[in-house]
């Protein structure tokens, strides 16, 4: 088991923590006590307790804040993963329909095409039979 002393408004606190986890205590403690700090800097000393309290919440709301924000962000994430799909059904149906016109215009350019060629030899057959 790990063991870490970390500083706050002066004063000295061992902690334990899990082996391999002392730098990360550590590191949280020092971001725990600037905001202690600042805090002390704003209000003067008013007492250990309440500037931990206190530094603790600041913590907390950005904590809350940002898993607020992350919210958001996965929000728009799965608005955006439901406007892709149906976005790419849109373009299927679309490419479909293209397809259906497309074969609508070969078949009417065939009829077309076979009215052309009877009529290009109705006369000439004609032509030959006289």
């Amino acid at each position: 088991m790990g063991q870490v002393s970390v500083i706050l408004n002066g004063r000295t606190y061992r902690l334990e923590c899990g082996d391999g986890e002392e730098s990360h205590l550590s590191a949280l403690a020092e971001y725990l006590g600037s905001h202690v700090d600042d805090l002390k800097e704003k209000f003067g000393q008013i007492g250990d307790d309440r500037l931990i309290v206190m530094a603790s919440l600041h913590v907390t709301d950005e904590l809350w804040e940002l898993r607020r924000q992350m919210d958001e962000l996965k929000s728009s994430l799965a608005d955006a993963h439901r406007d892709r799909s149906v976005a790419d059904d849109l373009q299927k149906s679309r490419k479909v329909d293209l397809a259906k016109q497309i074969n609508a215009m070969a078949d009417r350019l065939d009829l077309l095409n076979e009215r052309f060629n009877i009529e290009v030899q109705a006369p000439s057959e004609v032509g030959k039979k006289l």
